[in-house]
This record gives C-alpha cells, structure tokens and sequence, in this order.
C-alpha cells in the first residue's frame, strides 16, 4: 500500500459494481506492474480472482484515471455486515506520493458513511503504516493467513475420553455456546465479548450451515466442551464466486476445564475431515502473528503460512 501526499493534478473517478472486460484488463495491467515493482501482491486471492472476473455481487470498484491512464484502483467488499466493509487498494508506481491513494479511500468514506471500514494491507510495509496513520486508521491486528491441502493425509481425531460429538442446534444451544465462547476467549475482546446479536447476525448470513458446526458434549453433564465452527466460502447458494469453493476453519473454541486434554487438536481435526467430507480441495485460516501456540499446533496439522494480513481499521463515526 503506498504512501500519497498531496493530489495534483485531479483524476478522474469511475465507482461501478461490475468491470467490463476492458476495465477488467486495465486492472489486471495495473495490478500486474505494481506487483512486478513491489514484489509483493496488492490484493489477496479472493479479491483477485474477482477482479479477472469482473466482479461479485457486493463488489464496488473505484478507479481513477489520469490523462485517461488507470493510476488507481480500489476493491470494496460489502458482504460482511458484521465487521464492516474491506478494503484493498493499488497504485501505479510511477503516481505515488500524489494522493492518489488518498482520494480512492477518501471517496470509499463517502460511500460508507456512518460504518467502520477496515483497510487490508499485504505485507508489513512502513509505507502502508504511513499511509493509514494519515488517514486515521489504526493498526488492528496482524493474521497470518495458513492453508493447507484436503487432498493430503488427514489423521484421524481422537477425542478426550467422556466426550461425544454433535452439531449445533440453533434452538437449544445458543446461550450455552456464548457462554463456552466467552470462557474460550476471556482474553480475546474480540471474540470472547459475543453477545446473542453477534451470533445471530452470523447465524442469518449466507454461509451458515449447523452441520458445519460441530460441538463436543459432556456425557457427564451434557454441556459443551468445546467446539469447530467451520465455513464454506462460494459455497452453492451463497453469493456467486468466481473461484473454487475452500473451507476454513472459523473458529475453533475449548472451555478452560477442558484446556490441555488435546480436545483443541480433536476438534480441528473433526472439522477438516468434514470439510474434506464436502468434497472441497483446500481448508485455510487467519491466526493472530503473536499466537505461537496455535501456530505451532495448525503448523503441526499440516498447515503452512500462505499470506501474511495487515488490519488497519477506522471506526464509524
């Protein structure tokens, strides 16, 4: 992501939510020659192979164009009513530190006002932090994001002794689940602070499917011990993608009485042999840089880091 200073001479703004096949070669050259400079790839798989296809259903695309030259392109993805709307964004190398980054998300905050907006950077670049900073943005987080093929070997799950599986159950197990998930994540304020409506709100999005998932119950007690919450991205009913479908592992939680039991491996474990069971090709997850445990244990399921994400956020206003 580059650093841009002050805009001369103004270009022009095109916002359209589908790219034409000439429009859709103007990024694909632009994108292409940032990448041959930078060594890096402005934009993450998903908005890639969108963009080469000219879009998805929630997709908005800004370009500016300068003495009819595209200088810069903006993806922005509106699908997730929960966190708020993403952005990825890249520049010519020859128009930076003119402000032409500055003008792609200052016209996106005139698009989404009122919303938290999340800015995505690939790769920790002091240029990106600059940038973001200027305009009031926040680093949030760094992800790791890791892959690995279900097409390989998968060990079977062994689960703790006393435990069965089941699948989630809308109608009896919300509460209960909070309560596992706030317990799971005492130390995440993200995750950890969930309240009914978060859950709900994910529960009415598209992708949501109770048989992907999947908790560990008590025979003692019947209560949750833990849990692989999974998710099928261009999945058949969702929105249209223009990519093969990949898992991901989404979340996986374990109740501090059951820490240590390797429930947390188990359950992962669970979780891929499902997805696989699908028919899907690839499983993939997003895992804080700082979470060495958990790198280490994905690392150890066969999982290698694919991309690295950098979370710059803004809050609404």
């Amino acid at each position: 992501m580059p650093d841009q200073r002050a805009l001369e001479p103004v270009p022009d703004l095109q916002i359209t939510s589908y790219l034409s096949d000439t429009e859709t070669e103007e990024v694909v050259e632009l994108v292409e020659r940032v990448t041959q400079t930078d060594g890096l790839h402005p934009l993450s798989e998903h908005v890639w192979l969108h963009v080469r296809h000219g879009g998805d259903l929630h997709d908005q695309h800004f370009l500016l164009r300068s003495a009819g030259v595209l200088v810069g392109y903006a993806h922005l993805d509106t699908t997730d009513e929960v966190a708020g709307p993403s952005v990825e964004l890249a520049v010519r190398p020859q128009h930076r530190r003119i402000g032409i980054g500055r003008a792609l998300v200052q016209s996106i905050l005139d698009e989404t006002p009122g919303e938290q907006l999340r800015l995505w950077a690939h790769g920790e670049q002091l240029a990106a932090v600059e940038f973001a900073r200027s305009l009031n943005f926040k680093n949030s987080r760094v992800l790791w994001q890791m892959r690995r093929s279900l097409r390989a070997s998968l060990n079977e799950p062994k689960l703790p002794a006393g435990l069965r599986l089941r699948n989630f159950d809308p109608e009896f197990d919300m509460n209960a689940w909070l309560a596992v998930n706030g317990r799971a994540f005492v130390d995440h304020p993200e995750q950890g602070g969930w309240q009914l409506a978060d859950l709900e709100r994910r529960m009415n999005e598209p992708w949501f499917s109770a048989v992907g998932f999947i908790l560990a119950i008590s025979d003692d007690t019947g209560e949750i011990a833990g849990f692989h919450w999974t998710k099928v991205h261009g999945a058949t009913g969702q929105a249209p993608h223009a990519h093969e479908a990949i898992g991901e592992v989404y979340v996986v939680g374990v109740d501090p009485a059951w820490q240590g039991t390797g429930l947390g491996r188990a359950l992962t474990l669970v979780g891929l042999h499902h997805l696989r069971d699908l028919g899907l090709g690839q499983a993939m997850l997003y895992v804080d840089a700082t979470n060495d445990p958990a790198i280490s244990l994905y690392t150890s399921l066969g999982f290698t880091r694919w991309d690295t994400d950098v979370l710059y956020q803004r809050d609404a206003r």
